[in-house]
């Protein structure tokens, strides 16, 4: 960091030996310097601290070992030692494990405005969809899901299982509802403020596909209420009606439960005593024949 001093002084016109000799190096170091400014290691160290920093964007929770596994997914041969310690000179910490942190972060700002301002009702499919995640341990360890609820019917058109919660648990949720449903109007998709739906790879999916985002306040479990009320039936019928051994077997029993039991059997009242499933037969078909 000295060298530049050295250049800037020296354009002053005081002798570069002079200033060498006060800053303790030699002039040959400096001349060295000014012939290559930037090492090939530096410049190196350079793009991998862009790609740490996109990378820990889009998923603040990752400490340097996950951050290391996104980069070599990335095509990047790196070890975890030099991403520890890029990831300590620009003071990258994983939002859950930094030392001295006490309970949870308080989530990031809100990317989208709450265009759903609690007001639950569509008055057809895929108006507004709602998105949430939750976790559940088994023996081999957390299981994450991501659902998206339609409103309309609230029916489950589309969600995610994965053993880690990152960006791309949302993403594969928000996918698989798109390929389901192929909305061609309007699609509102409300969510919380977790890191996982403000990142840029969710928000890249919405744009590409014309859906609006749409984000609740902090701490109002309220703003994203019907969502929650999936996740609560989801935990008494599923999650803990026992000890779950295996991923796997925990994942066999979300999926068959959402496909099987909630979308098509379990009658709702709020739906006139008809499934999901019934209820968006009954009053889109009607739409379609008079169409």
């Amino acid at each position: 960091m000295t060298y530049p001093l050295v250049r800037d002084l020296a354009a002053e016109g005081i002798p570069v030996r002079l200033i060498c000799g006060v800053l303790g190096f030699s002039t040959q170091a400096f001349y060295k310097w000014c012939a290559r400014p930037i090492s090939d290691r530096d410049l190196h160290d350079a793009y991998l601290a862009n790609a740490i920093v996109d990378a820990h964007r889009d998923d603040p929770e990752f400490g340097y070992r996950f951050l290391a596994d996104e980069l070599e997914r990335a095509g990047h041969q790196v070890g975890e030692r030099r991403v520890w310690r890029l990831c300590n000179e620009h003071r990258i910490w994983s939002t859950t494990t930094k030392k001295g942190r006490i309970g949870k972060g308080r989530p990031g700002p809100a990317v989208h405005d709450d265009l759903v301002e609690r007001n639950f009702t569509a008055d057809h499919p895929d108006q507004i969809w709602l998105t949430d995640i939750t976790e559940h341990p088994t023996a081999e360890g957390k299981i994450y899901c991501c659902a998206i609820k339609d409103v309309f019917s609230n029916r489950i058109v589309g969600y995610s299982i994965d053993d880690r919660m990152t960006a791309q648990l949302a993403v594969g949720a928000l996918r698989a509802a798109i390929a389901r449903r192929q909305p061609d109007g309007t699609v509102v998709v409300h969510s919380d403020r977790g890191s996982q739906f403000r990142s840029r790879a969710f928000r890249t999916v919405l744009t590409t596909n014309g859906l609006t985002g749409s984000m609740g306040r902090v701490a109002a479990a309220g703003d994203n209420a019907a969502m929650e009320s999936f996740f609560a039936l989801l935990q008494k019928n599923v999650l803990n009606r026992r000890r779950w051994r295996t991923r796997g077997e925990l994942r066999y029993a979300i999926v068959h439960w959402i496909e099987h039991t909630y979308n098509r059997r379990r009658r709702q009242r709020g739906l006139g005593r008809l499934t999901p499933v019934e209820y968006e037969l009954a009053f889109t078909q009607p739409a379609a024949h008079a169409a």
